[in-house]
């Protein structure tokens, strides 16, 4: 790959490079069935759309980002920069060490992306004070359609587009970015892109920050895009998903309303993809923890509810976590301490970042049909790629792609390494009304050892990255 020197980190510069690249898919199709073991045949679950996990904030503001006492000021929420981030997460040290992610490639899956993500990374990045990325467009199945921005599947994309690009870049800055775009959100053609970037080894790491409620999807469809997920073992992928953000509950198949009994998403419920969770982030100025980090539920924030334009609360605004109702506990789930929450079951999340809306992040975009500037953004959209990006360091430092990592993390949890830091207060429960009815889903609590609403914990990376490189 290209662009691997810059100034941030003393390592030279480099000019930005984006390539766009429309494959041809009948080639990838045959390709990809032998290379997975499975035909890309279309799917019955075909026409049920993904639900893109990022959740941004009706509050747009062109000049500069906002410090955390404009937006307690304004929104009555605290929100963040990379820098504020980075100190958070003990990323500092590493940087100073050349860890930046250099020689690693991070994959985003999308379904459209955005007209404007090169422009708006760049300015992302002059704010933030980060290099220019090495960036590779890949579209499978060919040209996007036309961007409209009175679509709002498409507009919702973009703005997922644009918090995955730009905070993965956050992260690992000297890491290439792949984004990997469907022609739409169906379940078949994310998982036909999915197929290509993994039979094609488009990168070290694949972030995918959508999911379906199990319950929307049927299990043969979900054993059967295992194989995919299998692929990506073999080839020493790893595959990282959002949790979700509704909590215990989900969207219902329709769309419209929310399940009144627990819930987990798919994809990340299948074995083979690492479950990232969401955290609250309370922070100071200088990226300082104020208090440990709690596990994220906004559900009864009224400052919350109302940014994001949602009938007052409560509303199912929580991280996504539960037991699969599709996959029973894999072998990294077998300790004694774990196998007593997870009864045989697959649980999610793994492990958990920042994703709280009332602690956000801060994206720039000026795709059509947003209001040009810096909006506050939250979700396990957010902590997906954030996590990829800790990943792309620990590729790096460890010279070699890690595959699947889960066995590492509840080893390193098992042993109390430093790099996992507990999370232990906060749950996911959520409640809305329904139907004119208050539904309560009861979800799960946080606390010492693992839990299904934090999973291990979180992290410190300045210990979990050269853990994590060691022992995957």
């Amino acid at each position: 790959m290209g662009g691997a020197f810059y100034a941030r980190y003393g390592e030279g510069s480099v000019m930005r490079l984006k390539r766009v690249r429309d494959v041809t898919f009948i080639a990838a199709v045959i390709a990809l069935a032998l290379t997975c073991g499975a035909t890309a045949a279309v799917s019955p679950q075909t026409g049920l759309r993904a639900e893109p996990a990022a959740i941004y904030l009706s509050h747009v503001h062109s000049d500069d980002p906002y410090s955390i006492a404009q937006c307690q000021a304004a929104l009555q929420i605290s929100c963040y920069v990379p820098s504020q981030v980075e100190q958070a997460y003990g990323l500092t040290s590493l940087y100073a060490k050349g860890i930046t992610g250099k020689g690693a490639r991070i994959v985003l899956i999308v379904a459209y992306g955005s007209p404007t993500i090169s422009s708006d990374l760049a300015q992302f990045d002059a704010a933030a004070g980060l290099p220019a990325p090495w960036l590779d467009v890949v579209r499978p199945d060919g040209p996007m359609p036309a961007y409209h921005a009175g679509n709002t599947e498409m507009m919702g994309w973009a703005g997922e587009t644009t918090l995955d690009v730009e905070w993965a870049h956050a992260i690992a800055p000297g890491a290439g970015i792949v984004l990997v775009e469907a022609p739409d959100d169906s379940a078949g053609a994310l998982m036909n892109v999915v197929r290509y970037a993994i039979g094609h080894r488009l990168g070290d790491v694949i972030s995918q920050s959508w999911g379906f409620a199990e319950p929307t999807l049927s299990s043969q469809f979900m054993a059967a895009e295992h194989a995919v997920y299998g692929v990506s073992v073999r080839e020493r992928e790893t595959v990282i998903a959002a949790a979700g953000d509704q909590g215990a509950s989900g969207y219902l198949k329709s769309g419209k309303g929310f399940y009144s009994y627990p819930v987990t998403n798919w994809p990340a419920t299948d074995p083979d993809v690492t479950a990232v969770g969401g955290t609250n982030l309370n922070l100071g100025p200088a990226g300082n923890r104020l208090s440990p980090d709690t596990a994220w539920n906004d559900s009864y924030s009224s400052a919350v509810n109302s940014l994001i334009s949602l009938a007052s609360a409560p509303t199912p605004i929580a991280t996504g976590g539960g037991l699969s109702t599709v996959f029973p506990r894999p072998s990294y789930q077998a300790a004694s301490s774990v196998e007593r929450v997870v009864h045989g079951r697959r649980g999610i999340p793994d492990i958990s970042m920042a994703a709280s809306c009332s602690g956000s992040v801060e994206v720039y975009q000026s795709y059509d049909g947003a209001a040009t500037g810096w909006n506050e953004v939250c979700g396990t959209s957010e902590s997906a790629p954030i996590f990829a990006g800790v990943v792309a360091l620990a590729v790096q430092l460890a010279g070699h792609p890690l595959g699947l990592i889960n066995p590492a993390i509840y080893k390193l949890a098992a042993d109390h390494a430093a790099g996992i830091v507990p999370v232990t207060s906060g749950n996911n429960s959520v409640a809305f009304t329904q139907h004119g009815k208050t539904v309560v889903v009861h979800g799960y609590y946080a606390r010492h050892g693992y839990s299904l609403v934090a999973g291990v914990g979180t992290i410190n990376a300045a210990f979990f990255v050269p853990e994590l490189a060691r022992t995957a």
